[in-house]
């Protein structure tokens, strides 16, 4: 991305879910993270519902100000009570039901 030009920020929609590695990695590199929110329902009607656009959208937010919101980090206590928290419902619902969220978890820590 860097060899376009110089790179002020990113914005990103779905930092909480889908975006959240792809933060984690941008600030890593130490690029600034602008949370973005998903697109207007009415534009996207009138667009089409495809990547580009919602990326045009993105960065177009992210230019005007109208996106200023800054990600959580998804790291800390309250992300790793959240983990334990999933994994302690999993294993209430049976003895195997554990087993693959446990292995996600250690997958996605490690």
């Amino acid at each position: 991305m860097r060899t376009f030009g110089e790179l002020d920020r990113v914005g990103v929609e779905g930092t909480g879910t889908y975006g959240v590695s792809l933060a984690r990695h941008l600030r890593q590199e130490q690029v600034e993270v602008v949370e973005v929110m998903r697109p207007n329902r009415q534009v996207r009607r009138r667009h089409g519902k495809t990547d580009v656009v919602d990326a045009i959208a993105a960065a177009r937010a992210v230019l005007s100000g109208e996106a200023t919101a800054t990600p959580k980090t998804h790291d800390g206590p309250v992300e790793a009570l959240r983990t334990l928290k999933v994994l302690q419902r999993s294993a209430n619902q049976g003895p195997d039901a554990g087993v693959e969220p446990a292995a996600g978890a250690a997958c996605h820590r490690a």
